[in-house]
């Protein structure tokens, strides 16, 4: 079994910190460790280093590589340019399928924050025999909600697939985006909800198979690209053919939502996606009126705040409460705790002035 990291995305609500050239991944946002580090220590602490690979963006393949030493560039998997999710994990099938068609791999982000990393790994593991025994299906871990949550995606469950020691494996209904909050109230108090951290499991040939039949234009130039894997024009192939692929489209869109079998196994792993800054603030707070400082501060009837200066400025409060205040050498972003998942908005307007393009 193969795990994948999947390193190649812009982190654009963790603005400013996060930009263009050094996305969220490679950034200390929990600690004095990037995402990318800790999510390669949980899984080598239950895989063989040569299990463990990385998708991400060529460009980044050099800040990438110094925050992970260990890891071999052979275990890389590089897309020449950005293309969403569907691309770059066909990629990843295309290359595994070359040396393995019958080779299981599960896609593990790199921004996820895990807190019980003996489960963790032991879901992997079991998630990874279900596919195996099962290989014309997809496999999915799902989160037990423990509130209710309005910025994840929920997986909704059925019947009884069948049981591996105590744990059950359920059917998967369908897949459910960003809920309201009376919708997630009642989520959470269903058993047949669970948060959705987009860990997937596909054996490379059966996933490819999906690209065959839900995104028949993908998989012509993924194809291509396999055929080519391990010759003198693998890399010119792949260059050329990967610019090819459009449109770029998610693989939640492309071709999640449209597959039949899936087999779901609920998890408890204490997971948060460290998608935001408030996910942030509520990681490294022990109270929800905390404080969470980084840097040089002074404050006055001030609470519940996440404020952060990678500047080296001292921040002063007064009243401040439920904030996100991040001070940069070159940005000063303030932004209500509550809609920090907005910032993603002041990114793409930033994107339409080209005198602001410094910034992204």
């Amino acid at each position: 079994m193969k795990i994948v990291i999947l390193a190649g995305g812009g982190g654009t609500r963790l603005w400013p910190v996060s930009r263009k050239n050094k996305p969220k991944q490679i950034q200390p946002f929990i600690g004095n460790k990037t995402l990318l580090q800790k999510t390669f220590e949980r899984l080598r602490s239950g895989f063989k280093l040569d299990d463990i690979l990385v998708s991400a963006n060529a460009r980044h393949y050099s800040l990438i590589h110094k925050q992970i030493p260990a890891l071999p560039k052979k275990n890389y998997i590089l897309e020449p340019e950005k293309k969403d999710t569907a691309a770059a994990i066909g990629l990843v099938a295309a290359y595994l399928a070359k040396q393995n068609p019958k080779e299981v791999f599960l896609t593990a982000n790199a921004d996820h924050y895990i807190k019980n990393v003996k489960e963790y790994i032991r879901i992997i593991k079991l998630i990874g025999k279900v596919v195996k025994d099962n290989p014309a299906a997809t496999g999915l871990v799902g989160i037990k909600p423990t509130y209710p949550e309005t910025e994840y995606g929920y997986i909704k469950i059925n019947k009884l697939f069948g049981q591996i020691g105590n744990d059950e494996i359920f059917y998967g209904e369908k897949f459910i985006e960003k809920p309201d909050f009376i919708t997630a109230k009642k989520y959470f108090k269903a058993w047949d909800y669970l948060w959705n951290p987009a860990m997937f499991c596909w054996r490379a040939d059966y996933l490819l198979s999906l690209f065959k039949k839900h995104l028949p234009k993908h998989y012509l130039h993924l194809n291509k690209i396999q055929k080519a894997v391990g010759t003198k024009s693998e890399k010119s192939v792949l260059n050329r053919e990967f610019k090819k692929i459009k449109p770029s489209i998610s693989i939640d869109y492309g071709i999640m939502e449209k597959i039949k079998k899936m087999l779901v196994v609920p998890a408890d792993f204490d997971w948060v996606d460290v998608g935001h800054w408030r996910t942030v603030k509520d990681v490294l707070s022990q109270k929800k009126d905390d404080n969470v400082i980084k840097g040089k501060y002074v404050g006055h009837d001030s609470k519940g705040n996440l404020i952060y200066s990678y500047s080296g400025k001292l921040i002063a409060t007064a009243g401040v409460k439920n904030m996100v205040i991040i001070d940069t050498e070159d940005c000063l972003l303030v932004c209500p705790k509550n809609r920090a998942h907005e910032i993603k908005k002041i990114v793409e307007e930033l994107k339409k002035r080209k005198d602001y393009q410094k910034y992204l």
